[in-house]
């Protein structure tokens, strides 16, 4: 005779291997992004802790400039402890519609850039109608990083944002907020 132990267990493989298993919501876009009202300076709010801003400690920015080609060059830069300051220069691309919320973001080198694996989802979230501050996450929700025009946000604007974004199946208590020299 199986233990009932042993009927869960089986029961919860056959869910799983059919797809019966209930999935996460996909997570939502905005509509659309006109993305020269995005280009220019955004300042790192909070983020989620992740490996490749592990040396990052305070005034993390993003400065987005159209490119020749259509795309978009991303410098990001960060204080180290060091007092130093830490530049990644990546390209951005949209995907889709030229107003498409979703963009991909690699920090490879150019000739790189026909491996999928070197791209990462950038998908806009929230953003504010006068683009004053973003939320950026990818589908998985991993990755999550609020973005202000300014280093500061007002206290309602941030709390009615993590309102939002706790609706969206984002965890953020995991936020690490970033410090501001």
């Amino acid at each position: 005779m199986v233990s009932t132990t042993f009927k869960y267990f089986f029961a919860l493989i056959f869910i799983a291997c059919t797809g019966l298993a209930p999935a996460a919501q996909p997570l939502p876009t905005v509509p659309a992004v006109d993305l020269p009202r995005y280009l220019g300076t955004w300042f790192e709010i909070a983020k989620f802790p992740n490996w490749f801003q592990r040396k990052c400690v305070a005034n993390t920015r993003a400065e987005y400039s159209l490119r020749s080609d259509g795309s978009l060059q991303v410098t990001n830069r960060c204080k180290m402890a060091s007092g130093k300051v830490d530049e990644a220069i990546g390209t951005a691309r949209q995907i889709g519609s030229a107003s498409s919320p979703k963009l991909q973001v690699r920090f490879a080198p150019d000739w790189l850039s026909l491996i999928p694996a070197v791209w990462g989802d950038y998908w806009v979230i929230a953003l504010d109608e006068n683009y004053q501050w973003v939320a950026v996450s990818e589908p998985g929700r991993d990755y999550l990083w609020v973005l202000s025009r300014t280093p500061r946000m007002e206290p309602q604007t941030y709390a009615d944002l993590m309102l939002r974004l706790s609706g969206l199946g984002l965890d953020v208590q995991k936020l690490e907020l970033t410090a501001q020299d």
